[in-house]
């Protein structure tokens, strides 16, 4: 059964039909919208600010969401996949995001939307990651414009596959209404 424990007093929020892996961490000030899914030894911690996701997110194997106390939150729109073992630490990633396995997206950085973070690139601190872009490389710079295919052939695909593979763990710590 996941870990999912308060913080203050403050318990963490899930959507319908969300996916938490036995070994699955979320803790205290963590909203989570429907069909998402945290994977096996993902961690979220919403202990030292807030951590907001939207709908369709799978936050895949390994991957830690964080934030800094009382400085940085981490907010995350819809349809984003975080790939394995990937560090999103008190940033803002929008819709249509695909952050690549063991990606880092450090505090205050800001991913635009239908972009992509490449595997194993290092987004620094208050980087802006405009709208459509791949990313690349440590430090991460742009490396060229993504086209609308592979919004569609990647990003959307990998977010529709996370609520697939779900579905095959639905007698397994799935939460079926909102809590």
């Amino acid at each position: 059964m996941a870990l999912i424990l308060p913080v203050e007093g403050i318990s963490p929020r899930f959507g319908l039909n969300c996916f938490l892996a036995p070994n699955a961490t979320v803790i205290g000030d963590t909203v989570m919208g429907d069909d998402c899914s945290i994977w096996f030894n993902a961690v979220v911690r919403g202990d030292v600010n807030k951590i907001r996701i939207g709908n369709k997110v799978n936050i895949q194997d390994g991957a830690i969401l964080h934030c800094t106390y009382k400085r940085t939150q981490t907010i995350i729109g819809n349809n984003v996949s975080i790939g394995h073992n990937a560090i999103v630490h008190g940033c803002t990633i929008h819709d249509e995001v695909l952050i690549g396995m063991g990606a880092i997206v450090m505090d205050g950085a800001e991913i635009g939307s239908h972009s992509i973070i490449a595997a194993g690139a290092v987004v620094l601190e208050n980087t802006i990651v405009g709208q459509g872009a791949i990313y690349a490389g440590i430090p991460a710079r742009k490396v060229k414009d993504i086209s609308q295919e592979l919004i569609s052939s990647q990003i959307r695909r990998i977010a529709d596959n996370y609520i697939h593979y779900s579905s095959w763990f639905s007698e397994v710590n799935s939460l079926k209404g909102g809590s």
